[in-house]
């Protein structure tokens, strides 16, 4: 079993920055890549960003490469979401996801998923 939790959301300005972090317990973080999804109010779920294990390699959507930028610390079992110039389309809640499978664009590749943290971005 893996306990994800999410913290860090909040309403920001068009143009501000977050810092979401990951918290992992059970098995740890670092047994599997780490994505990040998010989701607007009646849209579906979609990929935000992936880190792999040893943190040596990242992957976004198109629509925040250069803006967000992941991370991690392996021993504090942490993954963390560093959202810049952040726009009123970046607003949903937040998930992070333990990586199970290798199409890791898509919601079917994580088994463990956190609560999600609401993000609100204010035009």
């Amino acid at each position: 079993q893996v306990q994800l939790v999410e913290s860090g959301g909040g309403l920001v300005q068009d143009g501000g920055s977050l810092r979401l972090s990951c918290a992992a317990s059970g098995r740890t973080v670092t047994s599997a890549g780490t994505g990040w999804f998010r989701q607007a109010p009646e849209k579906e779920r979609e990929f935000v960003g992936l880190i792999t294990r040893s943190g040596a390699s990242t992957w976004y959507a198109d629509s925040v490469k250069g803006r967000f930028t992941l991370s991690r610390d392996n021993a504090k079992n942490a993954v963390y979401l560093q959202m810049n110039s952040l726009k009123p389309e970046d607003t949903g809640v937040y998930y992070c996801a333990a990586q199970s499978g290798p199409r890791f664009t898509e919601v079917s590749a994580y088994d463990y998923w956190g609560q999600g943290t609401q993000v609100t971005v204010s035009s």
